[in-house]
């Protein structure tokens, strides 16, 4: 038997029940090149909830950032907009990322983790957000994020041209989220926290939709 977390609240109740004693032996797979070791039931409960890997750690870190980026936007988005249509889709985008950020800063801050890489530096871009200080100019500081450069347009433009840009930045802005993601699940035993897992597969799925919408409210315009 091969541990797996979605296995963690069978197991969690085999703890005290009568069948304890005959639950079959729970092998926890050992590093590349390590041997496999029998652990109990409440040991795999235990490392079910904690398991984690430096990437999973990283990419939460990034995304804290890039989801900062996205709240930003809206925020332009409600200044300087005219479309409500619009502006109800950039409310509910920053609604939604605003509780995954609180959902990502829970899970680094239960496992001991900093919630800035040590690569990131106190910065802003406009909220006092930690920002890596090499986001300068025409330089994306990560996937789909736009540069300060765009940020700048952005903010200098009003009505229609504001909604155009903004839907063009948000769209780009969630493409480079999905790719997060794929670089993540590319990485080996990435993403096997649920939690994490769970959270993942949501960015897929809510932020493909969002993107066609965008781009169906886009060529509307």
């Amino acid at each position: 038997m091969i541990l797996n977390p979605l296995f963690a609240l069978v197991l969690a109740g085999l703890l005290n029940g009568p069948q304890a004693a005959q639950t079959p032996p729970i092998f926890h797979p050992g590093a590349p090149g390590a041997a496999s070791r029998t652990i109990t039931a409440a040991q795999a409960v235990e490392l079910s909830r904690t398991s984690f890997t430096t990437g999973d750690v990283q990419f939460l870190q990034h995304m804290l950032v890039h989801h900062a980026q996205a709240v930003e936007m809206v925020e332009l988005l409600q200044a300087h907009g005219s479309s409500p249509q619009i502006k109800r889709l950039g409310q509910r985008i920053a609604l939604s990322q605003q509780a995954e950020m609180e959902l990502m800063r829970n899970w680094l801050t239960d496992r001991g983790q900093p919630l800035v890489m040590a690569d990131m530096h106190a910065g802003h871009t406009g909220m006092n957000h930690a920002m890596p200080m090499a986001a300068q100019g025409d330089t994306a500081v990560m996937p789909g994020m736009l540069t300060p450069n765009q940020m700048r347009a952005l903010a200098a433009a009003r009505g229609p041209a504001f909604d155009r840009l903004f839907l063009q930045g948000m769209i780009q802005h969630h493409q480079g989220a999905l790719d997060m993601v794929d670089t993540l699940m590319a990485q080996p035993d990435a993403a096997q926290d649920p939690m994490l897992s769970d959270f993942s597969n949501s960015v897929v799925a809510d932020q493909s939709a969002e993107i066609l919408r965008m781009q169906s409210i886009l060529s509307e315009l």
